[in-house]
């Protein structure tokens, strides 16, 4: 399109201007010839005749000059008529140029404007948006506020959430207008509501103490929302309680507010204030527990590591379970998590199930069993428990250290269902040789245990919509992914070129028992003429001598360390690869794995020689998870060397085995999602 700037340029004189003043006009000539006696024939300037105006010699001799003149200035008038021109039209086309510039900026920006709008958009419908279930998390919690401010009592606070949930499927716009009414109009008009269609989903509510983005330090808190979303995507409710510890990011937090009651819960043998705030994360409906008399339980530094670790996270355990009772919740299914909470067993089963919880039931996650929370059974009566009769081997006695009792065993056999979180293990492994200490309560309660696999949050990371890389690509259309790479070698100083093996490495804090394992790979990798890049999951300023050593000991242009985090280029490592090296394909924390293999770069283990839990399978592979079965059938039997072979010698293959990788759905939404749906299921049956 062109853009011409007319307005701001001088229209040029083509031709040149004309005088009106009033001037005498030379008087035309006549060209006579004559033939009179004496003279020679020819012509002769004679004048007109009289009648039309006889002129002076003097006049006749100025009009012959005056042509003359004008006769020598014409050919510099058109020269100079000829360069106006000429620069007219020059800076005519600069202004065009400059304008087509403008244009193919403000186009740029358009469609980055428009790309970024597109992400958000899927971001908001991938995490849950502000859909029907945003709206009866925002209705649930403010049916809490109404309880906690005596507006209404439990029983009908229960009546009014159930009637929420029946009618989310077809008035998400009449609940809509309800949350911003006053607390009159509120209640008024929910009570009319009419219960017209039957119920879904579950009810489910997360007593936690890690939740993405508010509060995150390991597994838990990626694993609690990514679940939550995907949960609430397939049609259930779900609400998380967690501590409202000072480091909390709020940013992710809509309609943040504090509710005007303060509700009171027992602790230590007397009842404590505590504030509840609300507000909602991802569609999520989340509380907020303030200890008032407690405040330092969860004013400190950390999340965990303190030495009153035990009373922090039971003064919750127990306020959650008052919080439910004085709100009225009858939910489906609570969901505790780790040792932290699951204290809420025994509590739920002794102390609260006939306060309106009869339809209630308990499912513990397990991130780990390495810790365990080990405690003098005398501290149980610290939440309203009975140490007498909880302090017995098939309770919470712990099986080594018979004389603590085992916070975690308690989980483990108060709960109605245990799901392990792991995407290796099978359950036969776990109760066999995995459960530190746990073997003999795992083989007791083993009808309970169910192993899930981890998910991958699929809004953050996917070739198709990444934010971060120069080119999105999808399993059908990969030209994407080698822009990626040319991308990466550019950004790196690598030499460059798309047939040129690119191996990447994303190590974590221990891999520092792994260099010398990386470095006899970093060889091998050069010796085939492949590039190599590591860099840091994470900062760890402890991380930093031994790869600045390492980094002296390998010297080559073909290999790049990065020894800072950084989320862009990681991004970028993970999509320009051909292949990544994982120290471990259980991943929880970071699932490397999983997003190398949604990115279509092979996951290849560093510690090929020596790690047996893939190979040696037997029959034992239907115990398997999905994600356990591919991986070992796709590439946990390959190693560095053989990778690069195939790539090399033969591609079709290479090609088909990553755009099969690529199809595969290993998101929270699925096989994670579906074995806890199955297991609320099997727990609401009891």
């Amino acid at each position: 399109m062109e853009i011409l700037m007319a307005a701001s340029v001088p229209k040029p004189s083509l031709l040149p201007q004309i005088s009106h003043s009033k001037q005498k006009c030379p008087r035309p000539l006549l060209l006579n010839c004559s033939r009179n006696t004496g003279e020679s024939n020819g012509l002769s300037r004679t004048p007109l005749p009289r009648e039309l105006g006889s002129p002076s010699s003097e006049v006749h001799q100025k009009n012959l000059k005056y042509i003359d003149d004008v006769k020598k200035e014409k050919p510099n008038d058109i020269w100079q008529l000829f360069k106006e021109a000429q620069q007219n039209i020059m800076y005519l086309n600069k202004q065009r140029l400059l304008a087509m510039e403008e244009l193919d900026r403000v186009k740029n920006e358009r469609n980055s404007l428009l790309d970024r709008v597109e992400q958000l958009e899927m971001k908001q419908n991938t995490n849950g948006g502000t859909g029907k279930l945003t709206i009866s998390s925002e209705l649930f919690l403010r049916i809490d506020s109404l309880v906690l401010n005596g507006v209404i009592g439990s029983t009908e606070a229960s009546d009014l959430r159930r009637l929420v949930m029946d009618s989310r499927d077809g008035s998400a716009d009449d609940l809509n207008d309800l949350i911003y009414k006053s607390d009159a109009e509120f209640l008024a008009e929910l009570r009319q509501f009419s219960n017209k269609s039957k119920k879904n989903g579950f009810h489910i509510i997360h007593i936690s103490t890690e939740m993405s983005p508010v509060v995150s330090v390991g597994s838990l808190a990626s694993y609690v929302t990514g679940l939550s979303c995907a949960l609430q995507r397939k049609g259930n409710l779900v609400e998380v309680i967690l501590p409202k510890y000072a480091l909390l990011n709020l940013s992710e937090v809509q309609g943040l507010r504090e509710v005007e009651s303060q509700f009171y819960s027992f602790f230590d043998g007397q009842l404590h204030g505590n504030r509840i705030w609300t507000g909602t994360v991802y569609g999520i409906g989340v509380t907020f527990i303030e200890p008032v008399y407690y405040s330092d339980f969860f004013s400190q530094e950390k999340v965990y590591g303190y030495s009153n670790d035990f009373e922090r996270f039971t003064y919750f355990s127990r306020a959650a379970l008052d919080y439910l009772v004085k709100t009225g919740k009858q939910p489906d299914v609570l969901h505790i998590h780790n040792w932290h909470t699951s204290i809420v067993g025994p509590l739920f089963w002794d102390v609260f199930v006939n306060q309106g919880f009869e339809g209630t039931r308990i499912l513990l996650t397990c991130q780990g069993f390495d810790s365990q929370c080990l405690e003098q059974p005398e501290k149980l009566a610290l939440c309203g428990l009975d140490p007498s009769s909880l302090f017995q081997p098939d309770r919470l006695q712990d099986n080594n250290k018979s004389h603590l009792v085992n916070i975690l065993k308690a989980g483990v056999v108060y709960s109605n269902k245990v799901i392990i979180m792991s995407s290796l293990q099978t359950k036969g492994q776990i109760i066999s040789a995995l459960g530190h200490g746990l073997e003999p309560t795992f083989t007791i309660h083993k009808e309970k245990l169910v192993i899930a696999p981890r998910g991958m949050d699929k809004s953050t990371w996917d070739p198709s919509s990444d934010k971060f890389l120069p080119q999105s690509y999808s399993a059908d259309d990969m030209k994407g992914k080698s822009l990626c790479k040319v991308a990466l070698q550019q950004h790196l100083d690598l030499p460059e070129g798309a047939v040129k093996i690119l191996v990447g490495c994303i190590y974590s804090s221990s891999l520092d028992g792994e260099l010398e394992k990386l470095k006899t790979l970093i060889w091998m990798a050069s010796r085939r003429e492949a590039q190599f890049i590591l860099i840091g999951s994470s900062q760890n300023p402890g991380m930093k001598k031994p790869f600045e050593l390492f980094q002296e000991e390998v010297k080559d242009e073909n290999v790049k360390f990065i020894d800072a985090y950084d989320e862009e280029l990681s991004h970028l490592i993970i999509a320009g690869s051909d292949i990544l090296l994982c120290p471990s394909f259980d991943d929880p924390l970071h699932q490397v794995p999983l997003k190398a293999i949604k990115y279509g770069t092979a996951p290849i283990a560093v510690d090929f020689a020596d790690d047996n839990r893939f190979r040696h399978t037997g029959n034992n592979n239907a115990a398997r998870t999905k994600i356990s079965q591919y991986i070992n059938s796709s590439f946990a039997n390959m190693s560095l060397v053989q990778a690069i072979d195939e790539i090399k010698n033969n591609p079709s293959q290479w090609n088909k085995r990553i755009k099969d990788a690529m199809e595969k759905d290993f998101s929270w939404d699925s096989e994670c999602a579906d074995v806890h749906v199955s297991a609320y299921a099997s727990v609401k049956c009891l």
